[in-house]
């Protein structure tokens, strides 16, 4: 009874956070947390890993608990279009539940680099993307020092700064969904991620210091 009751108490405030904050929000959030990574000096993305980079996915994740923990959050995909240029943003969100010895909270800003179409494609789909499942993931290099002539080892490479009190953090087997009313409310009409991300819709002009930062 004890789980369930922290199952409702915690569920509704973690996962219902993506709806507390509005759309703009999200994306100049998402622009920050682009600048804190490139900003910090030995644990910084290397350069070669974001030019080659087909996307990019932004997040901040909290997580919560006292024996139960949740955890929700929310953020964006950007993606290279044809043209060499960056898409407009699409929203995602994440939610989950678990237990064990756990005490404490903590908010992470997560960057998902997309190292591949396929990567990018399965972000489009408006649906789920299963981290681990749907596509490889795996813990991206760091240092100004990485060649840019080294392989990417999976089709995501994730990088994370967290702040709080739990010890360590993992999105693996997180599942990332579309925020479609997201979407539409930011591009003013119902829209698809593929064509977001495509390209084939232009970015809304909320989104420039974004792009700025990519």
């Amino acid at each position: 009874m004890k789980r369930l009751f922290w199952i409702f108490a915690l569920l509704p405030l973690l996962i219902g956070a993506a709806d507390a904050a509005s759309e703009q929000e999200i994306v100049d959030r998402s622009g920050r947390i682009l600048r804190d990574f490139r900003a910090m000096p030995e644990r910084q993305i290397p350069r070669s890993i974001l030019r080659r980079a087909r996307g990019l996915a932004v997040m901040s994740v909290i997580k919560a608990g006292f024996i139960f923990s949740g955890k929700g959050g929310d953020g964006i995909v950007v993606a290279r279009t044809n043209g060499n240029h960056w898409s407009g943003p699409s929203f995602v969100g994440t939610g989950g539940a678990g237990w064990g010895l756990q005490i404490g909270a903590q908010l992470t800003d997560f960057v998902f680099v997309l190292n591949n179409r396929a990567a990018v494609r399965a972000f489009s789909r408006d649906g789920n993307v299963t981290l681990g499942a749907d596509v490889s993931a795996a813990a991206g290099p760091v240092g100004r020092t990485v060649e840019a002539s080294v392989a990417p080892t999976a089709a995501v490479y994730t990088y994370s700064r967290s702040k709080g009190l739990f010890a360590g953090v993992s999105l693996e087997g997180a599942v990332i969904a579309t925020r479609k009313g997201a979407n539409a409310r930011y591009y003013g009409r119902p829209v698809r991620a593929a064509d977001v991300l495509s390209g084939r819709i232009a970015p809304p002009p909320g989104a420039s210091r974004l792009r700025a930062e990519l």
